[in-house]
């Protein structure tokens, strides 16, 4: 008799307390089973929380994870949010939107299904830079992997971070971020699996856009996924 088939991971809209303005909105996606299971906080590009974040909440989920794609953007003029995410980021601030990673952690852990003690972050661009930012002060976060981010500024009040797993594109601007993130954690003895893939370009991880490197990104997603089980699950 062939063996059944493994159930797919349950997925559903849901809103999550801001710690200002309108409630957050997110997208939230739980293996099957009782649990407890480990949380992953996704947080999305300059694109904001599209189908193609959705989709890296279901592969996430797949391997066992109990994932949060959160919308920062939700209810919000985007561009505005853009330039005080960025802005802030650029002068040195704590970044625009890290209050509110930290309560849409809030919502995951307080899920009856999700492990409060194992808990990490995946970020791309905007959203990886955000993920750095908010992990030098959020200490339940167990390990988090920022794609193609830039550094929160400066780099060296950079004091204490969780185990980093980090993927960069060789033909993008972003590379020498990683670099110096690497060294910075290298000094702080942060254990950390930094790669820069040559040849691939910005958002290479994202399929939808035409920079989709499915060679690095293949690659990236195991680095992170052993990197995770390691750290997290």
């Amino acid at each position: 008799m062939r063996d059944r088939a493994p159930s797919p991971p349950e997925s559903a809209e849901v809103s999550a307390p801001a710690s200002v303005g309108p409630g957050l909105r997110g997208y939230l996606v739980t293996p099957p089973g009782a649990g407890p299971h480990p949380g992953v906080v996704i947080i999305h590009e300059v694109f904001g929380l599209n189908d193609q974040i959705r989709g890296v909440a279901r592969r996430i989920a797949a391997e066992g994870y109990a994932a949060l794609a959160v919308d920062l953007f939700s209810g919000r003029n985007r561009a505005l949010c853009m330039a005080r995410i960025l802005g802030s980021a650029a002068v040195g601030r704590d970044s625009y939107g890290v209050r509110d990673l930290a309560a849409a952690l809030d919502f995951l852990v307080s899920q009856p299904e999700v492990d409060a003690d194992r808990v990490g972050a995946i970020g791309f661009c905007m959203g990886g830079g955000l993920a750095i930012a908010w992990a030098r002060r959020e200490r339940r976060l167990r390990a988090i992997a920022p794609f193609y981010a830039t550094n929160p500024r400066p780099l060296r009040a950079l004091r204490r971070l969780c185990p980093v797993v980090g993927s960069y594109p060789g033909e993008d601007f972003t590379a020498r971020s990683g670099r110096k993130l690497e060294l910075r954690l290298e000094k702080l003895r942060v254990t950390h699996d930094i790669k820069i893939y040559p040849g691939a370009k910005h958002s290479f991880f994202n399929e939808e856009r035409r920079s989709h490197d499915p060679l690095a990104s293949a690659d990236a997603w195991e680095r992170t996924l052993e990197f995770f089980a390691t750290h997290v699950r």
